[in-house]
């Protein structure tokens, strides 16, 4: 949980900085706010390859590698004071998070019994969740008392403790070892419905999330002081929510799936629809808080469960649908705010909430999502049949 919450507070840490850095690197803010989004771009593009390239190597190793190498770029960043050798550090750092991500579940499921996954998925989940609620908003509070640098260094440090951790108690086993190492039960055509519900909701919710201070204020009359409360509220529900489906999972796999997602179709919709109040507005984003964690959370474990080959590379397939989704959510949100102004991207963004639950609701049907009586098991892809012994 610690390695999981250091790699996602520093992947947002410069939201939280930005004007700090901007000043004295000398940087516009457009150009502070490429290390965030080229290190999601990053995490998208690499995650795949990153796992199948290292998939031989064993799991202990790669993750001390892992978490070395952010101790080290979290430390440059903090020393330097060139943008680009930032940027490069930065960049270190998410190829470090993609294959992260992509291990970690795994082996951690893989030190439990299976019928408990879904618990042990739940609890990195709250690991990452927290980063939002806590690391972000800490890094700022001490960036703003010190200096930027200081809440990097703070980030490097926590990864001392999950490294050490990691070194000497953590199996030495191969990485195709052990009942996590694949699908329990192969499914490629519910493999890709996941990753299409990651990529529709993802980027569906960053298209008007991406503007919710503004809409907040705009739209629902905040003052600027209330809104810090508002997403810290939207933080503290998505760890409850989290926490809450987290045990849930094993049981109603599905379900754990289409309430949360179905609950953000609501709460973007909701806001659309009557976001002037300040009441309606509050529930709406505690709905959207109950919403975001639980949805990657519950398609981090339906693709560790239906993958058709190696689960790291199902869960690297979804780490990059998820950040492909942020990106193009972030990017959709930005042409159409001009033309339909902020209320309008929680419309489109909640349309494309509806398809994804669209799509779970149709595997539903009569004939749809259910193998046919003695159908057998999909085998697993062929370029990861190889890895096995």
């Amino acid at each position: 949980m610690l390695g999981a919450f250091a790699f996602n507070t520093t992947e947002n840490l410069p939201i939280g900085i930005l004007q700090l850095m901007a000043d004295d690197l000398d940087r516009s803010l457009s150009a502070i706010g490429l290390l965030v989004s080229g290190y999601g771009l990053t995490v998208a593009l690499v995650s795949v390859p990153i796992a199948k390239l290292t998939r031989s190597v064993p799991r202990r190793l790669v993750l001390c590698a892992l978490l070395a190498a952010l101790l080290l770029a979290s430390v440059v960043s903090a020393l330097v004071s060139s943008y680009w050798v930032l940027m490069a550090a930065r960049l270190v750092t998410a190829v470090a998070q993609a294959l992260f991500w992509a291990v970690m579940g795994p082996v951690a499921v893989g030190l439990f019994p299976p019928q408990v996954r879904g618990r042990v998925i739940g609890a990195l989940s709250v690991g990452g969740s927290a980063a939002l609620v806590l690391g972000v908003p800490g890094g700022t509070w001490l960036g703003q008392h010190t200096s930027w640098q200081v809440p990097f260094l703070v980030v490097g440090a926590l990864a001392v403790p999950s490294f050490l951790v990691i070194a000497t108690a953590l199996p030495t086993s191969r990485p195709e070892e052990g009942h996590a190492a694949h699908g329990v039960r192969p499914d490629k055509r519910r493999f890709v419905v996941v990753l299409s519900v990651t990529a529709l909701t993802v980027t569906g919710v960053f298209t008007g999330y991406t503007y919710i201070s503004r809409f907040l204020v705009d739209e629902s009359g905040f003052s600027e002081s209330s809104v810090s409360t508002l997403l810290l509220v939207l933080g503290v529900t998505g760890i409850v929510g989290v926490t809450v489906y987290g045990r849930l999972l094993d049981r109603f796999p599905r379900a754990t799936l289409t309430l949360p997602v179905a609950t953000q179709a609501a709460a973007l919709l909701g806001l659309y629809a009557a976001g002037g109040s300040r009441a309606v507005a509050t529930v709406m984003i505690v709905f959207l808080g109950a919403s975001l964690g639980p949805i990657f959370m519950a398609t981090q474990s339906q693709v560790m469960y239906v993958a058709p080959g190696r689960t790291e590379t199902a869960i690297a397939a979804n780490s990059a649908a998820y950040n492909s989704g942020v990106a193009a959510g972030a990017l959709a949100g930005g042409l159409l705010l001009p033309l339909l102004g902020v209320r309008g991207t929680f419309l489109v963004g909640g349309l494309m909430t509806l398809a994804a639950l669209g799509l779970l609701l149709e595997e539903h049907l009569p004939g749809r999502g259910e193998r046919r009586p003695g159908a057998p098991a999909a085998a697993p892809a062929p370029e990861d049949a190889g890895a096995r012994p």
